[in-house]
C-alpha cells in the first residue's frame, strides 16, 4: 500500500514524464506507474523532437526518469489492474483508489491517464516482428531513414494512396500493394502513374527478413517483391484496461466514416469527462508524436496542479470558516 499522494500517473513515457516534472517541480506528490512497455519500443530512434533528434526512445525515458527523481516524483513497476472513484482525504470530494497487478494499492486525488495506445496491426505473417524497423507507419518519423530505399506500401485503408504519395517525397523506388481495388480510385492511380509508382493489386502473403532486416514480401501467387522497407497502417486503441472502473470510456476515432482506432474524450487541458481524470499522450490521441505527447503531460500537468489549489483554497476557507466564532467572518 502507497501512502495517499496528490496525484497518480499512470504511465512513463513521455506524456507521463511530463506531467510528472511539473507536478513535482510544484511540490505535489506523485506516484508514476509504468509497465515499461512503450508504443515506440521497437522504433531506433525518436524523431522530430528538438534536441533530441534521433535518441533512443527507452534512452528517452531513463533521462526523463532520472529528471523527474530529482523534484521527489516516485515510482512503480507494472499497471493498474482496477480502479475506483471516491474521495481519500478528509478535505477534498475528489479522489480515486487504484490497484497494481503486484497486489499494491494507492489512493489519490487526481489521476493522470497516459497509459499510451497499443497498434493493431495487418494480419500479414512476418509483419508484427518487423513493426517499428522494417516495417513503419508514419512518413514524418521514419522517412528520412528510408529515403531513396525501395519502398513498399501496404494498402488496407481509403488513405493508402495519399501516404503512398507521403513516401514518394522521400524516395522514387516506391512500390504500391492495393489489398482491395474499392481502396484505390483511377485518379489515385493516374497519381501513381505520373510519380512513377509501380502497382502490384492482390494481397502481400508474407513479410520476408534476413536476420533483423526486412528483405521483401511474398505475393498470393508465391512471386517475392524485393524491399528495404514496408510501409502499413495500423489501427491505435486507446489502453485503458483495468481502467473502467474510474467511469473512463474510450471513443471511437474515425476520419470520414473510416474507423482508425480508439480514445478518451479529453478537453483542451486534457481534463476527460470524469471530474478529477486527465488524460495526455496517445491514449487521448493516437496520432500525437512523441514531443506532441510531452507538449500534453505538460499542459495536463499544470492544469492537475491548479486544480489541486483550487481544492485546497475551498478545504482552507472552510477550516478557516469553522475556527471563526459565531457572527465573525473571515471573508
Amino acid at each position: 500500500m502507497y501512502d495517499t499522494t496528490d496525484v497518480l500517473v499512470i504511465g512513463g513515457g513521455a506524456a507521463g514524464l511530463s506531467a510528472a516534472l511539473v507536478l513535482g517541480r510544484s511540490r505535489r506528490s506523485v506516484l508514476v506507474v509504468d509497465a515499461g512497455e512503450p508504443r515506440n519500443g521497437a522504433a531506433a530512434g525518436v524523431h522530430n523532437y528538438l534536441g533530441r533528434e534521433g535518441t533512443d526512445p527507452r534512452g528517452l525515458a531513463r533521462i526523463g526518469r532520472d529528471e523527474v527523481a530529482q523534484y521527489g516524483v516516485r515510482f512503480a513497476s507494472g499497471r493498474i489492474v482496477d480502479a475506483s472513484a471516491g474521495p481519500v482525504t478528509a478535505d477534498d470530494p475528489v479522489g480515486f483508489t487504484a490497484t497494481l497487478d503486484s497486489g499494491g494499492t494507492v489512493a489519490a486525488r487526481r489521476v493522470v491517464v497516459a497509459s499510451g495506445a497499443r497498434d493493431v496491426l495487418p494480419d500479414v505473417p512476418g509483419l508484427a516482428a518487423q513493426w517499428g524497423r522494417g516495417v513503419v507507419h508514419c512518413p514524418f518519423c521514419h522517412g528520412w531513414e528510408v529515403r531513396d530505399r525501395r519502398i513498399g506500401v501496404l494498402v488496407t485503408t481509403p488513405f493508402g494512396a495519399h501516404q503512398a504519395l507521403m513516401w514518394r517525397a522521400v524516395s522514387a523506388h516506391v512500390t504500391v500493394f492495393v489489398t482491395d481495388p474499392a481502396l484505390v480510385g483511377e485518379r489515385d492511380l493516374a497519381g501513381f502513374r505520373a510519380h512513377g509508382i509501380d502497382v502490384v493489386r492482390g494481397p502481400v502473403r508474407e513479410v520476408l527478413s534476413d536476420g533483423d532486416v526486412l528483405t521483401g514480401v511474398v505475393l498470393a501467387d508465391g512471386s517475392t517483391v524485393p524491399l528495404d522497407a514496408l510501409a502499413a497502417a495500423s489501427t491505435a486503441e486507446a489502453r485503458v484496461t483495468g481502467l473502467a472502473g474510474l467511469g473512463l470510456v474510450a471513443a471511437d476515432q474515425t476520419v470520414g466514416d473510416v474507423r482508425i482506432g480508439s480514445a478518451l474524450p479529453v478537453g483542451p487541458t486534457g481534463a476527460t469527462d470524469v471530474p478529477g481524470v486527465w488524460a495526455a499522450g496517445n491514449v487521448a490521441a493516437p496520432m500525437a508524436t512523441v514531443i506532441v505527447s510531452a507538449a500534453a503531460g505538460t499542459t495536463a500537468g499544470a492544469a492537475v496542479h491548479g486544480d489541486l489549489v483550487q481544492a485546497d483554497l475551498v478545504a482552507a476557507l472552510a477550516r478557516a470558516d469553522a475556527r471563526t466564532p459565531a457572527g465573525q467572518s473571515t471573508r
